[in-house]
């Protein structure tokens, strides 16, 4: 092994005739995680416990309810006489309203496949993993998209004259609007908040808030026949 003294370091314009060397050698190190010490209970009989007094709080709960007020059933069911409007479970009246405005098989059928189907096909696809806001990458060419798709989606419903639909759609492209055109710079909280939400956020807010509306539309303005009628008109 070489003298340590016989490694000179400089600078030389020639490294073929006279090359040098440094190395620098430092001593191995990992990085360390410090553990911050947290309060921890026991899942018995601590977090049972609380879970038992929960429910046992809840059931009392119902049953005072139950003893209270009465339920708001109907008379006996009479073959001879059906109610008009024969109204679905209210879970299910959404479907119930598009059954309204289009043929039983997309209503009944199509559309609630797709839904189940996007549920099942959705988490295996790499569909902005990061949960980045949705026009923060690529804002020109997701903006364009965008409103190729929100015109396309609104000639659709007004093509079917789905008003009930149409109307929450509008609502959601007009906020997921000034999404496009907000920062995380933005002087706003609202908008700097809007500008981070992802696909994923306004994917689900449009089909809740479509949900909801439409449910509350069989629920509460349809009428005899599956006419329109205000709350305060009776059925």
């Amino acid at each position: 092994m070489a003298d340590p003294k016989d490694f000179i370091a400089g600078v030389d314009s020639n490294a073929k005739k006279s090359p040098r060397r440094i190395v620098f050698i430092t001593r191995r190190t990992s990085a360390q995680v410090k553990a911050e010490t947290e309060d921890q209970i026991q899942t018995f009989p601590e977090v049972l416990f609380r879970a038992a007094v929960a429910i046992m709080t809840l059931s009392v709960a119902l049953v005072w309810i139950s003893l209270m007020f009465n339920a708001p059933l109907e008379g006996l069911a009479d073959p001879s006489h059906t109610p008009n409007p024969a109204k679905a479970p209210w879970y299910f009246l959404g479907l119930q309203e598009m059954l309204h405005y289009f043929p039983p098989v997309v209503a009944g059928v199509l559309v609630p496949g797709l839904v189940v189907m996007a549920l099942i096909v959705i988490p295996y696809f790499r569909v902005n993993i990061e949960a980045d806001g949705l026009f923060l990458k690529d804002g020109e060419k997701r903006r364009r998209i965008f409103y190729v798709v929100a015109i396309a989606l609104s000639v659709f419903l007004l093509l079917f004259k789905v008003y009930a639909a149409l109307v929450p759609t509008l609502i959601i492209v007009g906020v997921m609007l000034l999404a496009a055109h907000s920062s995380p710079e933005s002087p706003s909280a609202f908008r700097r908040y809007l500008a981070a939400r992802p696909l994923s956020y306004w994917v689900m807010t449009w089909f809740l808030f479509e949900l909801v509306v439409l449910t509350a539309i069989g629920t509460f303005f349809r009428g005899p026949g599956w006419s329109w009628v205000w709350p305060w008109q009776g059925s």
